[in-house]
């Protein structure tokens, strides 16, 4: 059974064109320096909250803190998967470590889900206390910072990893972009209690660990359908149509699986079993090509040409 694999580091056309450059070492030196820039700045962020929130009391501001640098130690683990995935394809991982990033994806929702349960427990034990807050002012300008802090950080991040095709990093934006709504909570907790709302700043804490808990389970999700070879509804028949639409194909069917930030593709079409191996390679050429434009994010086609039935 013949078997075509073109990856679109230098896929061939049947002109001999070589179309769809990608540079894999780019991509890794961006979502290095976005996770370099993003714990910067995080960790910047949390030091000047939880300094103002010892100063204050203010237990919704605490858990931003903390939640805030946490995500250094998050950051530190998405680096590693990155660094992990480098190694080249071996005898033990033929597919090489792409998974690495996942697995790193999954740590951050780890992350997330113990984020949420401390937030709850300070809150409650605020709530049950009735312990004061102090220093109003300072803990709003903190917040505040907090919520700008985070909105840049999730936002320069998102961008990158969408560019480079990065669940991980996207679930860091998505976790970063939760630490501006946790920035929010604390907002709304300080400003009630300067209205004279005691219960408003453990209450904004609990508000902030259902965020937490959504996020968290969003997360989870995303990467949990990786980790088990989920892909998106409707890229599957995306990539059959486009196959079936070449003349000389039959009938198409089609797998694929995301390894990392890699998206393998595999094909099988059914053809005229008389068709020479030279032909299936230059049919095998512009499947590869229609499932290219199809689904543009696809790196690796595989296709099996398979002996179509007689008619009846």
């Amino acid at each position: 059974m013949l078997s075509f694999v073109h990856e679109i580091t230098g896929l061939r056309t049947p002109t001999g064109i070589i179309r769809g450059c990608f540079d894999d070492t780019d991509e890794r030196r961006q979502a290095n320096r976005a996770i370099a820039v993003s714990a910067l700045g995080l960790a910047v962020t949390g030091i000047i909250e939880l300094i103002i929130a010892l100063i204050t009391s203010s237990v919704g501001l605490l858990g931003d803190a903390l939640h805030n640098l946490s995500d250094v130690s998050t950051s530190l683990a998405v680096f590693l998967g990155f660094r992990v995935s480098r190694r080249a394809a071996c005898e033990r991982y033929p597919y090489g470590l792409e998974r690495a990033e996942d697995l790193a994806g999954l740590g951050v929702a780890v992350v997330i889900w113990a984020s949420a349960l401390f937030a709850g427990i300070e809150s409650i034990h605020k709530l049950v206390t009735h312990q004061g807050t102090s220093h109003i002012a300072a803990g709003i300008a903190a917040a505040a910072l907090g919520i700008v802090g985070n909105q840049l950080v999730a936002s320069y991040k998102l961008r990158i990893g969408r560019r480079i095709q990065s669940a991980t990093l996207i679930s860091d934006a998505k976790h970063s972009w939760l630490d501006a709504l946790s920035s929010a909570g604390a907002l709304v907790g300080l400003i009630a209690v300067a209205l004279g709302l005691r219960w408003g700043d453990p209450m904004a804490g609990l508000a902030v660990t259902l965020f937490i808990c959504h996020v968290g389970y969003e997360v989870t999700t995303d990467v949990s359908r990786r980790l088990l070879d989920g892909v998106d509804d409707g890229l599957l028949m995306a990539v059959e149509n486009a196959a079936a639409s070449i003349p000389g194909i039959g009938h198409a069917h089609a797998y694929a699986r995301w390894t990392g930030r890699t998206l393998r593709i595999e094909v099988e079409g059914w053809v005229d079993p008389t068709l020479s191996v030279h032909h299936a390679d230059e049919l095998s050429c512009r499947v590869s090509n229609a499932i290219h434009q199809a689904v543009p994010e696809a790196r690796i086609i595989t296709f099996t040409p398979r002996a179509m039935p007689p008619p009846p």
